[in-house]
């Protein structure tokens, strides 16, 4: 027979089980609760640290590059799609042409060939005939890595074009691209931006005024004369805005008149 005295006793040590178990359970929801929240500390810790380190391995890489051109040309225009038709043909496409270009630096003259350039040539006969060029600026300089100056832009941001594309030509003229993948435009070439997708020229146009080396993939349609490479050189010396390697050039340059004629 169980005495009242053993009774309270049982009480007590049942009570104190369960006040056990209640605190065991308590703390288990609280480790678990932890560990979540460490989890989920630690995922955004990780995810944040990503983001940042990304972005620093991204900025010093940049800092270590070479100029390169927007979508990795010499100058892209702002939209690859055509929103006019390419001018009907018009030159003789055996026949050698002139692109005179009147500056405030003096006369850039640019012998043409029509017979590797064909539709090249017959864009510029035909934007220059209708005075595309008269009044615009070349709008980028660049002297470290890439050496050239980019002009043929109407809205002067490198962003304009006539409407319409026209194909690459004469790229294996280039030679046989290095290991590197690149040829050498030399100095005194004359050849067309793009967005840096097959097909995709327009107005816009480069003056190499140093051996640069770039992948195959923008037509050289054009050899500057002696006079107009010595001037491009001189606007190339003064440096580009702000001191840096890529920008407009600190001697602004304006082609005041454009004219192609045959040679």
């Amino acid at each position: 027979m169980v005495t009242s005295d053993q009774r309270r006793r049982q009480l007590a040590r049942e009570k104190f089980e369960r006040q056990q178990k209640r605190r065991e359970e308590a703390q288990r929801k609280a480790k678990r609760r932890t560990r979540i929240i460490v989890a989920a500390v630690a995922v955004a810790l990780v995810a944040g640290a990503g983001a940042y380190t990304n972005f620093r391995t991204e900025s010093a890489a940049d800092a270590k590059k070479p100029i390169e051109f927007p979508s990795s040309s010499p100058g892209a225009e702002s939209s690859p799609e055509p929103k006019a038709d390419e001018p009907k043909m018009a030159v003789d496409t055996k026949a050698k042409y002139t692109m005179a270009l009147t500056t405030n630096h003096g006369v850039v003259s640019i012998t043409m060939d029509a017979a590797t350039t064909p539709r090249t040539v017959n864009s510029f006969k035909h934007l220059a005939d209708k005075k595309y060029f008269d009044g615009t600026k070349c709008h980028r300089l660049t002297t470290g890595g890439i050496f050239v100056l980019q002009c043929g832009d109407p809205k002067g941001d490198g962003s304009g074009g006539p409407g319409y594309n026209i194909p690459d030509e004469n790229l294996a003229s280039l030679g046989k691209p290095g290991a590197d993948g690149a040829v050498t435009y030399k100095a005194g070439t004359v050849a067309m931006a793009n967005t840096g997708q097959p097909g995709t020229g327009g107005s816009q146009f480069f003056l190499v005024h140093k051996d640069t080396k770039l992948p195959p993939q923008y037509t050289p349609f054009g050899t500057m004369d002696a006079a107009g490479l010595k001037a491009v050189q001189k606007v190339a010396a003064g440096g580009v805005e702000g001191g840096a390697p890529d920008g407009a050039p600190k001697k602004a340059v304006t082609i005041e008149k454009a004219v192609v004629d045959k040679a």
